[in-house]
């Protein structure tokens, strides 16, 4: 293993894009997309109406205006005229309508059967606007031609009597002007709603930090008190909904700091209650184990019965010290008080020498380096490596295997292998809990239930942990993970 385990990688810092994605995806830029988004709709929206309505407006104004002035000229000038009358005097009477001098400069086309008046224009009356004309109505048509808007109108001329009288009389104005005023208008509406987005935009943000500054509070105090501030409180101001969350959160937070210490209080009051009865068990448990070790000596020469419970009354007087001694270190443990006194030793020198002490050296297989130096504490070390040889060699088969080596050149690494059923995946989340026994069929075992919790609780005073897991090819597997420390001294 050259990594350390999984629960004790730190996490990765996020991608670039997932950190963008989620600046993107807050509240900030979302009220400020939709304000300006509405602003924008709402802006475009009024410009095109405005924009639509006044070029009609002027349009139609244009149309009506030049058709009655053209009427009109037509009704001064057309009675003088002969009938029929020459191309000479459609050409008179076709200047005589055009030119500036009237209503519009516009250019004029009088046409009598085949004849009509010299045009000179870029631009030709269209054909639909002839065939309505032609047709007797007076009409009119917008165009385009070379880049450039106009308007043709076209008025049959009749006889006083009402008859037709066969001259038609078209005009052909060009309509800049009107364009250049709908561009104007177009101009203007568009500068309208960028000043709209802009302050949009401003008005966004202003609500958005109306908005997000409490809700940034209440992130900050939720988070100091996922941190163990349980006294944190935020300030209410105002009576709208934001109000009323910051005063469901701090009742929720005094509820809570309620409940946690009374937990505590209880909590502490029960290790302190199993603390004081371990140590009062200890002086008389110490005086009957030496009463059991006398007796045992002599245990041959009493009867079967007697020697029998008598054993049996030594057995569980062991096993009773045992289970004090453990409840003895692990209130210590809980309580801060016990000092982690760290030295430079070879770990594999310590292994072999715990394993010797307690006389498993031909039950366990080690596979040891020549020198493995570390810093560490020997005595909770050796706690370590005796409890996880320890459970193995009594809840598993043999084989039993412990294995050691350094990782990164920063790790102490501890593997200790069985061959055993392995454990149940339900069972494993609650391994390391105190008074766990996975076996719940030997609920009297040797073991305290407290071995491997003390376990765990020293490897965290030397800033690492123990994890548990089946190996592949059957049994269980714990792997004990170490900082190696900084060397005082060459080994």
């Amino acid at each position: 293993m050259s990594t350390p385990p999984p629960s004790e990688r730190p996490e990765p810092r996020a991608p670039r894009l997932v950190r963008l994605r989620r600046a993107v995806a807050g509240l900030r830029p979302r009220l400020l997309v939709a304000f300006v988004a509405v602003a924008a709709l709402s802006a475009l929206a009024t410009a095109a109406l405005t924009y639509r309505a006044a070029t009609n407006s002027t349009l139609d104004l244009t149309q009506d205006t030049t058709l009655d002035e053209l009427r009109r000229r037509i009704d001064v000038r057309a009675p003088a005229l002969p009938f029929p009358p020459t191309q000479s005097e459609l050409d008179v009477l076709a200047a005589e309508l055009s030119g500036t001098g009237g209503f519009r400069d516009w250019h004029v086309l009088a046409a009598y059967g085949t004849e009509h008046s010299a045009w000179a224009q870029p631009v030709d009356v269209p054909p639909a606007l002839r065939r309505t004309v032609d047709g007797g109505r007076a009409a009119f048509q917008r165009f385009s031609a070379d880049g450039h808007p106009w308007l043709a109108a076209g008025v049959p001329v009749t006889y006083a009597k009402g008859g037709p009288s066969g001259l038609t009389v078209y005009a052909v104005l060009p309509l800049d002007r009107e364009q250049s005023a709908a561009d104007a208008l177009l101009a203007g509406a568009a500068g309208a709603g960028a000043f709209a987005a802009v302050l949009a935009a401003g008005l966004a943000l202003l609500a958005a930090r109306q908005v997000l500054r409490p809700v940034r509070a209440l992130g900050d105090a939720a988070h100091a008190l996922a941190q163990g501030r349980l006294d944190t409180r935020l300030t209410v101001t105002g009576h709208d909904e934001l109000a009323q969350l910051s005063k469901t959160f701090n009742h929720t937070a005094r509820t809570l700091q309620g409940t946690i210490e009374e937990l505590r209080a209880v909590e502490s009051q029960g290790r302190r209650f199993a603390a004081d009865v371990s140590h009062e068990l200890r002086t008389p448990l110490a005086a009957m184990l030496a009463v059991t070790d006398i007796l045992d000596e002599d245990a041959e020469h009493l009867p079967a019965d007697t020697a029998t419970a008598l054993r049996m009354i030594s057995n569980e007087t062991v096993r009773l010290t045992r289970l004090v001694n453990d409840l003895i270190e692990i209130s210590r443990l809980d309580a801060g008080a016990a000092p982690l006194r760290t030295e430079s030793i070879d770990a594999a020198t310590a292994v072999r020498e715990t394993i010797d002490l307690r006389g498993w050296s031909d039950q366990v297989e080690l596979d040891l380096p020549a020198a493995l130096p570390v810093r560490l504490d020997p005595r909770r070390f050796d706690v370590i490596v005796a409890n996880l040889a320890g459970n193995a060699l009594r809840h598993g088969r043999p084989p039993v295997r412990l294995r050691l080596r350094e990782a990164d050149g920063e790790l102490l690494l501890l593997t200790v292998t069985d061959r055993g059923p392995g454990i149940p995946p339900a069972e494993l989340p609650h391994l390391f809990d105190r008074f766990y026994k996975a076996d719940k069929a030997r609920a009297r075992s040797e073991g305290s239930g407290l071995g491997l919790a003390i376990a765990q609780e020293n490897a965290r005073l030397h800033g690492g942990l123990i994890e548990a897991a089946n190996s592949p090819g059957g049994g269980a597997v714990f792997t004990l993970v170490l900082p190696r420390g900084i060397l005082s001294e060459e080994m």
